[in-house]
């Protein structure tokens, strides 16, 4: 199985639109490279011209190096002096420490969240998840993943954690990738809706421990089917 055979293809060309001239430029480069890596637009093992990337970007080099570096940090880049920098393989063994850190953190934000039930709060996250379900039955994976990301942020802001939201994400790239290929397996869609449901309902009657337990299923998914990816992607991986 290839990654094309599992989600639209985008070229960094077509994603890489005109850049905001009244914002710094290497931020939204870094961010936009970043999107086109944890969406496997770029999959692992893609190469990565700097010449090409500041071309297509419309800015210099420096701005296209400065975001290497940062995705560079987070492991999403391997970069090779005066040689190469190519898309890195996912990383088994990090994504599971940041499986783990984002459990320890979530398990605990979804108690503190049951135990002081906020309407708004509920009413973010139900929006949320029709999204969800209108692009699951498009089979829209990007704006599914989007929205994915934007219910569980939902939780940081709502528990005044926004910086530990912060410092999940820049741990995340890896688990990230690979739910993004586990995504496509059939009824993979409607379960992480099912768990998103289960999670708001929990939170809004202000069961914690409930909370909790959907909370706990709901992101120990993707490694429970660990070794079907590995099958199916073994190009992409590495422990």
């Amino acid at each position: 199985m290839t990654a094309s055979t599992a989600m639209p293809r985008r070229t960094a060309a077509r994603a890489a639109e005109r850049l905001d001239r009244d914002r710094q430029a290497a931020p939204q480069v870094y961010e936009r490279m970043r999107e086109l890596i944890v969406s496997l637009a770029l999959p692992p093992g893609s190469p990565l011209s700097r010449a090409a990337l500041a071309e297509q970007f419309g800015v210099s080099s420096t701005p296209i190096r400065d975001a290497l570096m940062r995705l560079d940090k987070e492991g999403l880049v391997e970069v090779f002096p005066q040689y190469a920098t190519v898309v890195s393989k996912i990383d088994v063994g990090l994504a599971q420490q940041a499986h783990f850190l984002r459990q320890a953190l979530e398990l605990e934000i979804v108690r503190i969240l049951a135990l002081a039930p906020d309407a708004t709060l509920v009413i973010d996250l139900n929006r949320i998840i029709a999204m969800q379900q209108q692009f699951a039955k498009a089979g829209d994976f990007p704006r599914f993943m989007a929205m994915d990301t934007e219910f569980h942020e939902k939780l940081y802001d709502a528990a005044d954690k926004r910086g530990l939201w912060d410092l999940i994400r820049s741990r995340s790239g890896h688990i990230d990738r690979l739910r993004r290929l586990h995504l496509p397996t059939l009824g993979k869609a409607q379960a992480i809706v099912r768990d998103h449901k289960l999670i708001a309902k929990a939170i809004a009657t202000g069961q914690p421990d409930e909370a909790q337990k959907h909370l706990r299923a709901h992101l120990s998914g993707t490694l429970r089917d660990l070794d079907k990816i590995r099958t199916g992607y073994p190009e992409y991986l590495s422990d």
